[in-house]
């Protein structure tokens, strides 16, 4: 099959939430398409650009135009990661509903998998772990021990079973996202762990699939800003449940 942009016939929507990525998009696309070709199902790539100040928008709005596959969401000005998914994910076509990060930190042969896990195996959300023993992650030892820190936190103090909230590489089922995700506050980073706690406390099936792994050219995440940030949407999370 091939791409497809007629919304009843699209069987995965891959969003790209993008913030001055000029220099990669193109390539990340064309790489995203290659690998969704080779699924056999018929797919959308939205590019979900957030108020970008380095062409970023511009470029996205020529890929829109050029290939029939991709659609371009644009913000005027950065709301937030968490932002550009809810918005995006409301108006993607798909019955599967993916997005991961733009520098492609999560090796793109595992996006069969990954779809798969929704519309083969039936489960409602799935995602890519770092902290699975199958994995196989290259990072700094500060960030993994602020990783493993933050995970065992979220597990600690939401209950939450999930071993990586935070991976950027994630699919869920449309009927129950569309069900949760008005409840989904967060606007920023804090979204992927939102997601997922509230899903769980849901009942929702989770699954957690084992990546290769490697940190992004230029990663936005300030690790002792972002880190101290979070950890108060943890306690604010927990006491809004």
């Amino acid at each position: 099959m091939t791409a497809q942009t007629e919304k009843k016939e699209v069987v995965v929507s891959v969003v790209l939430p993008a913030y001055n990525e000029a220099d990669i998009l193109e390539s990340t696309v064309d790489t995203i398409s290659q690998a969704l070709n080779q699924t056999g199902y018929s797919y959308e790539i939205i590019v979900a650009e957030d108020g970008s100040k380095d062409g970023t928008d511009k470029l996205a709005e020529k890929l829109a135009q050029t290939l029939p596959y991709v659609r371009h969401i644009h913000g005027e000005k950065r709301l937030g990661r968490g932002h550009a998914l809810n918005n995006t994910f409301k108006v993607a076509y798909g019955e599967v509903l993916v997005y991961m990060d733009v520098d492609l930190a999560t090796d793109i042969r595992y996006l069969r998998e990954l779809v798969d896990s929704i519309k083969v195996e039936g489960y409602d959300l799935a995602t890519g772990s770092r902290l699975l023993a199958q994995s196989k992650v290259q990072r700094s030892g500060s960030r993994n021990i602020a990783s493993k820190t933050y995970n065992l936190m979220v597990r600690l103090i939401l209950g939450s079973k999930v071993k990586d909230h935070q991976c950027g590489f994630k699919a869920f089922k449309r009927e129950p996202l569309m069900q949760l995700i008005d409840e989904v506050e967060a606007t920023h980073w804090f979204w992927d762990t939102e997601i997922i706690v509230r899903a769980s406390r849901k009942g929702l099936k989770i699954k957690e699939i084992p990546v290769e792994w490697q940190s992004g050219r230029d990663t936005k995440v300030s690790l002792a800003k972002d880190s101290w940030t979070m950890f108060w949407q943890i306690i604010d999370l927990w006491w809004k449940l």
